[in-house]
């Protein structure tokens, strides 16, 4: 459930206006299975609906299918049976103009088969986007979307801060500094001198809005870099990737262990070899039998410089282990 609820929140979530506050939650339920089609790949299409035909201001709407490839043939929401011989496993999320959300799982492809499957995707979105919008034209409270006034701005402000900030940023951003922390003390460096063209009191008023505005003057100084000069923030080319070293055997005593180091990220990974008992069994809607691989994806706060309480296995850890765990499912044994 947190898996579908992830695929769906990562395409709707983007798509609400960015001045709009107010809390919107989306409870999806599963009522009943025909044993045929996949239910995940009609979640999206089922939440961007309820809120097409709501007064909720929304950038939509959107939609998700499923896109798969069995016996060289590209198939829309395939069933469950022809899932199992696709050697193509595609989740594609978007509205009637832009794809925005992609996952999924495969073998090594061509960029113009991962073309050609994202235009197939998109088609149908298309299709069922336009239904949700005949559909919405039949409710009369969908249309027109509520009012509302969430933020307060102070333009003269934003002025300012723009043109204060802006090429300065941009010189940070073009220097190409891979080290993290360098970049954010320069950046701050930037604010602060922002700050100190206002007096005390004028920040106690509008403080805030300097933080605002600093924060989307950064975002777009990077961005305008990149787009028309080719330079990435830590300075690496369009077809670089980040400095990765990894070593195996890391910790004595275990099965297995290795570290792994790409940029700032670092993951050590710890391996054990259990019997035919250890076997986790599975009893799903949508599935029922036994999972031979478990990966245990572990995000402590302490990893982000954070302190706070453990509750549980987070959906962002959850959802990054499915990731890691589906990079994974192609190089495993068969049968072992």
């Amino acid at each position: 459930e947190i898996l579908i609820m992830r695929l769906v929140d990562r395409a709707l979530r983007p798509l609400f206006p960015d001045d709009y506050h107010a809390e919107v939650q989306l409870m999806i339920q599963l009522l009943a299975y025909d044993g045929v089609n996949n239910p995940d790949a009609l979640c999206g299409l089922a939440a961007s609906a309820a809120i097409a035909v709501s007064n909720i201001p929304f950038n939509g709407p959107m939609s998700e299918v499923r896109v798969g490839r069995v016996n060289g043939e590209w198939i829309v929401n395939p069933t469950m049976e022809e899932m199992k011989s696709a050697d193509i496993d595609l989740m594609i999320a978007g509205t009637m103009k832009d794809v925005n959300m992609i996952e999924g799982e495969f073998k090594e492809i061509s960029e113009l088969e991962m073309v050609e499957a994202i235009k197939i995707g998109h088609a149908a979105i298309k299709e069922q986007c336009q239904f949700q919008l005949d559909l919405a034209a039949l409710i009369p409270t969908a249309n027109p979307k509520r009012e509302y006034s969430h933020e307060t701005h102070n333009e003269e402000v934003k002025a300012k801060v723009y043109e204060l900030a802006m090429d300065k940023c941009k010189d940070v951003a073009r220097q190409g500094l891979a080290n993290k922390a360098k970049r954010t003390e320069l950046f701050e460096a930037i604010k602060a001198e922002v700050k100190a063209a206002y007096s005390e009191e004028e920040l106690a008023e509008v403080g805030g809005y300097i933080s605002t505005y600093f924060s989307e003057v950064k975002k777009k100084a990077v961005r305008w870099v990149m787009l028309n000069e080719q330079k990435r923030l830590d300075g690496r080319k369009f077809d670089e990737i980040r400095p990765i070293w990894a070593e195996v055997d890391y910790l004595p005593m275990v099965h297995g262990s290795s570290v792994f180091t790409r940029g700032e990220t670092q993951s050590l990974t710890t391996l054990t070899l259990g019997g035919k008992m250890d076997e986790q069994l599975i009893d799903g809607v949508t599935f029922h039998g036994t999972e031979k691989f478990l990966l245990h994806y572990n995000f402590p706060p302490f990893s982000t410089g954070e302190a706070k309480p453990l509750r549980g296995t987070s959906r962002r850890e959850i959802g990054h282990g499915n990731l890691a765990l589906r990079a994974l499912k192609p190089v495993l044994p068969e049968d072992n």
